[in-house]
């Protein structure tokens, strides 16, 4: 379950919850396959990962997703881990021929230390985090007390979400 050992290298490391998603295929095989390829990550450590979660698309069309979230401990800068997600999802072939299409394996970088930045390319914490069941019941389960920058801790965003369908996998 554990990578390369960020902390064991004497790097500075930073707390990293990543959103993993998938409705097109094999989805429990592109998670786990996802969950090993992000543990390989350089100076990344998988701490913990959530349970899979089902639920329906928001704001798409499609079939259901398959939902987790992984706790990294890394060592890698915001846009050196938001490309090497980018490569992970570009090997399980990700395609974006539009906004919000199904896909095969869909990596979001939810929170990185108690980071907030906006640029073009990367926003921490990610712009969705407070408005998706899909992302705080699975990052709840792992982080229960964590502080979401700017907006709360994760059990308060969590119940602002409690009307979205969600079901825990049984595995």
């Amino acid at each position: 379950m554990t990578s390369q050992g960020a902390d064991d290298e004497g790097l500075d490391v930073e707390d990293a919850f990543i959103g993993l998603g998938s409705n097109l295929g094999d989805r429990i095989g592109e998670l786990e396959r996802a969950f090993d390829e992000i543990a390989g990550l350089p100076a990344t450590t998988l701490v913990a990962r959530s349970s899979y979660y089902e639920s329906a698309p928001v704001d798409a069309g499609g079939d259901d997703y398959l939902n987790a979230v992984a706790h990294i401990r890394t060592a890698l800068d915001p846009v050196e881990l938001l490309r090497a997600l980018q490569g992970i999802e570009a090997r399980h072939g990700r395609s974006r021929p539009f906004p919000r299409a199904p896909r095969t394996l869909d990596l979001d970088l939810l929170l990185l230390g108690g980071r907030a930045m906006a640029t073009p390319e990367l926003t921490l914490p990610h712009p969705r985090i407070g408005e998706r069941a899909f992302v705080l019941v699975p990052l709840a389960e792992i982080a229960p007390g964590i502080d979401v920058p700017g907006r709360g801790r994760v059990e308060a965003l969590r119940a602002k979400v409690s009307g979205q369908a969600i079901a825990r996998l049984d595995r």
